[in-house]
């Protein structure tokens, strides 16, 4: 009866199920935890001052630069079954420690600040890894298949998250939040185990499924940086990520500058972002199911991931026009819907036709070094536009050339994907041989 009911809604083999069902449930506990403490983030930014954003962002790029040789080490040292859940626990112990400052009040403008660029850091790190095991399970064929469907547990944790923080907020207060994402960040754990347990007793994906959780990569710890120069696909892909940096990191000043002028109350700022969240989780969810899936398995990974700067293109249109609370809130939702409900499920099937190494540690170089040094550079380009007296009008009808670009790039990448995807189909289609 499961299986009749979810091949309405995803083209599932019936030894796919067990599979597919856990890598669900394990998004969404990964997002769950995040989008709990999202509007907490966004307000922490408010109270850290908005006019030190740039510098935020830059400390965070700071901070992943010393995180990602730390990450590349345990990577190539340790076992993917070892290493995952590693990673996830010591971002709960950071949970843990800032509910502790935070309740005792302990320099609160300092911890906000340091929150602020954690949870940044934080969200890299967790989704990242969700996909590079995801990519590292499933075959390019299976990600147009699967993957929309993967990614809509992940936006029933974009719904939830800010559903509990909004019921919650008030009654409990924001910092106790916190033990909430804890607990649900522990369920993913539980939930990335059977997801790669069940992929490695049923063969799900390929014959390497049962190695890469128990042999480490090797290499060194670097390695990634290297991948991403020697290959033109990597490279653009980093690009690509670079260009989304840019949209993100204007709409989300612009949005920081609007909200704090609206409302000088801190729990109504708090509700203005837990709405936001949740209109994308709704958005998100109806569209990843009514057909993200299908449309990629037709159109290819290019058209999917061209979906997002296209709506860049028509956002930043109407905020040159209209710079006011009502369009930043809706540009917004579509933007953040058009990425999670397609875009970048698309984005995550780019690596489905790289190597292991590629996965996970050039991967992560992208998803880390060059977003978030994307997110600094931009924050500080932004700052130098205003500098100059561009107001918000003035830099998003300027960002217009750049997504441009960044469309025409989408196209081009999902070719060379469907290149290597056949290349990869031939050498095992002689394999077998």
């Amino acid at each position: 009866m499961l299986e009749r009911s979810l091949l309405k809604l995803v083209d599932v083999r019936p030894r796919e199920v067990r599979a597919l069902l856990w890598s669900f449930a394990y998004f969404f506990s990964v997002l769950c935890a995040y989008y709990i403490l999202r509007p907490l983030r966004d307000e922490m930014g408010i109270i850290g001052g908005t006019r030190q954003l740039h510098w935020l962002f830059t400390a965070t790029f700071i901070a992943i630069l010393c995180a990602i040789p730390l990450y590349g080490w345990v990577v190539t040292r340790l076992s993917r079954e070892k290493f995952i859940p590693i990673v996830y626990r010591f971002f709960i112990l950071n949970i843990l420690i800032f509910w502790l400052l935070l309740t005792f009040e302990v320099e609160t403008v300092y911890v906000a600040r340091a929150f602020f660029v954690w949870i940044s850091v934080f969200v890299i790190f967790v989704v990242s890894v969700f996909w590079q095991l995801m990519a590292d399970l499933f075959r390019a064929d299976q990600g147009k298949r699967l993957f929309a469907f993967i990614a809509a547990g992940g936006s029933i944790g974009v719904l939830l998250g800010p559903s509990i923080t909004l019921w919650l907020v008030k009654p409990i207060g924001p910092i106790n939040l916190l033990i909430i994402a804890a607990i649900v960040l522990e369920l993913g754990v539980f939930c990335m185990r059977r997801a790669a347990r069940e992929t490695a007793d049923h063969n799900v994906p390929r014959q390497t499924a049962a190695e890469g959780s128990t042999n480490p990569l090797g290499g060194g710890s670097l390695s990634g940086f290297l991948e991403i120069i020697k290959s033109p696909y990597l490279a653009g892909i980093a690009l690509w990520v670079f260009l989304l940096s840019l949209a993100g990191t204007f709409l989300y000043f612009q949005q920081q500058h609007i909200v704090a002028a609206a409302s000088q109350d801190s729990a109504t700022r708090v509700e203005i972002f837990a709405k936001i969240e949740l209109a994308v989780g709704l958005l998100t969810i109806i569209i990843q199911l009514a057909g993200t899936g299908r449309l990629i398995s037709r159109f290819g990974v290019g058209v999917g991931a061209a979906i997002l700067p296209l709506v860049a293109i028509f956002g930043f249109a109407v905020m040159a026009v209209a710079p006011v609370l009502l369009t930043v809130v809706i540009f917004q939702a579509c933007q953040r819907t058009a990425n999670f409900a397609i875009s970048n499920p698309a984005r995550e099937m780019f690596f489905t036709v790289a190597d292991r190494e590629s996965k996970y540690k050039a991967k992560s170089v992208i998803d880390s070094v060059v977003f978030r040094g994307g997110d600094a550079a931009n924050g500080w380009l932004f700052k130098a536009m205003q500098g100059l007296g561009f107001e918000i009008s003035g830099i998003a009808f300027a960002t217009l050339p750049v997504v441009g670009l960044w469309f025409i790039l989408s196209i081009g990448l999902g070719r060379a994907h469907e290149r290597r995807a056949k290349l990869i189909e031939i050498e095992g289609e002689e394999n077998t041989k």
